[in-house]
């Protein structure tokens, strides 16, 4: 039988500024947002129902397979799409979850680039912003998971940014963080604006002006994670004793936190040092693209 075989990588929020909460409740953002190496595996089987299954080392927190992403995006792209083929998913989950990752919703858009590959829809096509706009925040962003600028409730991207490679370790201390505790902890009002740096909309090329222009900004989610999560704060202090951490930050609303490192030997000495000292979180070296 056919199969066709998609990875959804980490999504990271090098940052993270929030800009105001609106009046139907939900925050305007503005971020950079790149894809890591670290990633799970979505396949699709034609034709079978429409189903997904979840195996792999995190596939117990990813919780309910009716309640997946995979299955809402494809129902999404379905309605949208007569007669679109589509079949049962088979989804290896590797990242953890409720992790600032954008797992599920990495997920998501993998499985709505297989659809897309199944039935010749080509990658431009309305139908397939439309079904991840209305799956999820984060899904537009991860439907063709390239660096970009992010604004808006995710739905305002930037074609794709020339990101020089990013060499990073990513920690994830195991604690769940969902995100509407974390952005209520902002303390918020409906029309209110956070105060902050005015947030650029492109990044320098080269690498030492680009990492002095990250160091510059921020996560304004940093705070209110680390008030409901702990563990966070101890991460970021393990990363930041390190000779070879050169940036620290949460992404996303938490609770992973990544390092970025000057190459691959320092993320791999940095990843060793890490799951020596805490065995029992998820340390990932990887490269940030």
């Amino acid at each position: 039988m056919q199969k066709l075989v998609a990875r959804a990588p980490a999504k990271v929020n090098l940052t993270l500024r929030v800009l105001r909460r609106r009046a139907d409740g939900f925050h305007d953002l503005a971020s950079f947002v790149a894809f890591a190496g670290a990633a799970d595996l979505l396949t699709l089987l034609p034709d079978l129902p429409l189903g997904v299954e979840v195996s792999g080392e995190r596939a117990q927190a990813a919780g309910p397979s009716q309640d997946n992403l995979v299955l809402k995006a494809a129902r999404a792209l379905m309605e949208r799409v007569p007669g679109l083929r589509a079949g049962a998913f088979h989804l290896v989950k590797r990242l953890p979850v409720a992790a600032g990752l954008g797992g599920g919703s990495s997920d998501a858009a993998a499985a709505l680039r297989l659809l897309a590959e199944l039935n010749g829809i080509a990658p431009d096509h309305p139908a397939l912003m439309e079904a991840a706009r209305s799956t999820g925040s984060d899904v537009p962003v991860c439907l063709d998971p390239r660096a970009r600028f992010m604004g808006g409730v995710g739905d305002r991207l930037s074609p794709p940014l020339a990101l020089p490679s990013l060499f990073a370790v990513l920690v994830n201390c195991g604690a769940a963080v969902p995100t509407a505790p974390v952005f209520k902890g902002l303390g918020l009002q409906p029309g209110a604006a956070l105060e902050g740096p005015e947030h650029p909309r492109a990044l320098p090329a080269e690498r030492g002006l680009l990492l002095s222009m990250l160091a510059a900004l921020s996560n304004d989610l940093e705070l209110p994670a680390e008030a409901l999560a702990p563990a966070i704060s101890e991460a970021k202090a393990l990363l930041g004793a390190e000779p070879e951490a050169r940036l620290v930050r949460m992404s996303g609303s938490g609770a992973t936190v990544f390092a970025l490192t000057d190459d691959c030997r320092a993320a791999a000495r940095l990843s060793r040092h890490i799951a020596a000292q805490r065995p029992s979180w998820w340390v990932r070296s990887t490269v940030l693209r």
